[in-house]
């Protein structure tokens, strides 16, 4: 029997990243490819008193069918860590819970995207983002980055040539590039948003994660300084890096009428977000627990990171370019071919594996113009002893 998909598949296909975990069972090897939290960073023992306390104190709102929109002690909860970080005019209405940020991406690709439309994102950006809106029929466009994100001289030029209906930006230790954006940049991008009319959505599941000083502030909390922005941001949040992924909390704060159509999208798709999830969540934000664990996972990135940085000048030295990252997860390399060295990251993945260390290679961030000689480690889930044997077998490879 022959199937007849649908033909918006046409335009997308399997994650690169998740193809490449099928390479990864070779024993002892070291994986820099993943983008995910330490498993060992969870603070276990909070979340099982979180939902103890979410099963004591309200069991049947935790296990029962809850309202799209989210569990309302939970958007609370959101609304107190979000004016934390200097978004202070935000109500619940003016959010829902989303299942993980992807879903809320996934929603804005559903209510905002038609089959040819056009969408500018960061050259890198999240590689699931790209699929997502190729999914929805969109054109995805790439607007040029440099050590500061996107440049927006020429994200300007790209609004006013292709109109999109949303411009994309993870401007807070993006990935995979891990930059963040500066201050004025921010307010330069608020300020093309409503002088071209155009949605700008804010990724921002890295933000916490910052090393030493806090990065500037979010657009979302720019935009009460830049006059009518607000009506032309999205902002997606996430409590997968900072809390666990497992429980697949996410946030979408947008104006009213995008935010209405993505709440009844949400009804076609999953009801709600786990309830008994959104109930632990919340108890976990309310009993104050969430600053320590904060500062523990800050702690040890920021020490993997430097590790990763020092091993990566000290083993590969010109053979690779690269900006040791504030924040995040990941750093973003670039192979110089240097001394006539390999500078293809494609080519080098498979040599990497074969000497037992694994990333991404770069060139699947890419909407457009992919650059092959990049490639994307994450010092997140490997402690400093691995991160040093790993770059000495990246080294080995090179």
């Amino acid at each position: 029997m022959t199937l007849r998909f649908a033909s918006r598949l046409d335009n997308v296909e399997t994650s690169a990243i998740r193809e490449l975990f099928k390479l990864l069972g070779k024993p002892g090897i070291i994986s820099f490819a993943g983008g995910f939290p330490d498993a060992a960073m969870f603070d276990v023992e909070g979340v099982r008193e979180a939902a103890n306390a979410a099963l004591t104190e309200e069991p049947g709102a935790a296990l029962q069918y809850g309202a799209t929109e989210g569990y309302q002690p939970f958007r609370e909860q959101i609304v107190g860590l979000m004016a934390a970080k200097g978004v202070q005019s935000l109500t619940p209405d003016q959010l829902i819970v989303t299942t993980g940020s992807q879903q809320a991406l996934d929603l804005l690709g559903k209510t905002m995207i038609s089959p040819g439309d056009k969408v500018i994102v960061e050259g890198p950006t999240f590689l699931a983002t790209i699929q997502c809106f190729r999914l929805y029929g969109a054109e995805v466009i790439s607007a040029p980055t440099d050590e500061n994100g996107v440049i927006p001289e020429a994200l300007e030029q790209l609004i006013a040539e292709h109109q999109p209906k949303l411009v994309y930006l993870i401007p807070t230790f993006g990935n995979p590039s891990g930059v963040l954006l500066s201050l004025e940049r921010r307010r330069q991008i608020l300020e093309m948003a409503v002088r071209h009319q155009t949605l700008v959505v804010e990724d921002d599941p890295y933000g916490d994660l910052y090393f030493d000083a806090p990065p500037p502030p979010s657009l979302l909390a720019l935009s009460d300084s830049v006059p009518g922005s607000r009506d032309y941001l999205a902002h997606c949040g996430s409590m997968s890096k900072v809390l666990s992924p497992g429980l697949r909390l996410g946030w979408l704060i947008a104006p009213a009428e995008l935010l209405g159509k993505c709440v009844m999208c949400k009804q076609f798709s999953d009801a709600h977000t786990s309830t008994f999830s959104q109930a632990t969540a919340a108890q976990y934000l309310k009993a104050g627990r969430m600053p320590a664990t904060l500062d523990r996972v800050r702690t040890t990135y920021a020490a993997r990171s430097k590790a990763m940085g020092d091993g990566l000048r000290s083993q590969l030295g010109d053979a690779v370019r690269f900006v040791q990252p504030q924040g995040g997860m990941f750093i973003w390399v670039q192979l110089t071919g240097a001394r006539g060295q390999e500078k293809d990251g494609n080519a080098l993945a498979k040599r990497a594996i074969e000497q037992g260390v694994a990333f991404v290679p770069g060139t699947p961030f890419f909407a457009q113009n992919p650059d092959a000689s990049t490639l994307r480690l994450s010092f997140a889930t490997a402690d400093i002893a691995r991160i040093e044997e790993g770059i000495a077998r990246l080294a080995k490879a090179l």
